[in-house]
């Protein structure tokens, strides 16, 4: 990761990566970021692909205080042990703790998921290619394949107009004053950077992202993730 000078005028690239969430929902006995997926542990898959996108100058995991999991003396990043007991909090927390490292406020930040262990150098490029030069900064999104449905007491209430939906991905890419602004607005419940961007009447750019970025989250997750890695893994011993 390039390491630019603090004093550089041009807009520096950070990432932030929450990491203190205990991952209740994927059944396991110790935070889903830790299970090991195709051989690793999954925010080791996460870590590496920033650390192949040399814009960035820093990546910065935040952990919950305490948490002793991560080595960062590889030098591929940094910790922070401020995690909340919110996403948004930690998100916030990680927002302070870079501005003590010396990130300005007009400088980027990549906010992404660890659970999303599937992203790809080339898609967080893409995200960086498409956000840098606008006004508002966007996030990743994948255009909503499948019929939607609306539901009332178990049954369907109403087919839904698909056209204009999208999913929302990470990395999300803001500047650090204003999402650190957007943050202490919305509150502790919003559950991705680009909600609390939105609630200040913005409105983010949506950058193609892809189906496997998704975030791994229930037990059937794993298993998915496994093979999608291990495929790439073949691929790439091919190549």
């Amino acid at each position: 990761m390039m390491d630019s000078p603090a004093h550089s005028s041009s807009p520096l690239i950070w990432a932030l990566i929450p990491c203190a969430g205990t991952g209740s929902r994927a059944g396991a006995g110790q935070p889903k970021q830790y299970q090991p997926v195709a051989g690793r542990p999954m925010v080791q898959h996460t870590l590496a692909a920033f650390a192949d996108v040399p814009r960035l100058h820093r990546t910065v995991v935040v952990l919950a205080p305490g948490d002793a999991f991560l080595d960062p003396q590889s030098g591929l990043f940094s910790i922070a042990k401020c995690g909340g007991s919110t996403r948004a909090q930690s998100v916030l927390n990680g927002l302070n703790a870079l501005a003590a490292q010396g990130a300005r406020d007009g400088d980027w930040v990549l906010v992404h998921d660890a659970a999303r262990c599937l992203i790809t150098p080339a898609q967080i490029t893409g995200l960086i290619d498409g956000c840098e030069h606008d006004e508002v900064g966007g996030l990743l999104a994948h255009k909503l394949p499948d019929t939607l449905k609306r539901e009332v007491d178990g049954r369907v209430a109403a087919t839904l107009d698909r056209s204009d939906k999208w999913l929302a991905q990470t990395p999300q890419m803001f500047r650090l004053g204003l999402l650190r602004r957007a943050l202490l607005q919305a509150g502790d419940q919003v559950t991705d950077e680009s909600s609390a961007i939105e609630a200040l009447g913005l409105a983010p750019r949506l950058i193609p992202g892809s189906a496997q970025n998704f975030k791994v989250t229930y037990p059937e997750d794993f298993a998915l993730a496994e093979a999608v890695l291990r495929a790439r893994t073949m691929e790439g011993s091919m190549a």
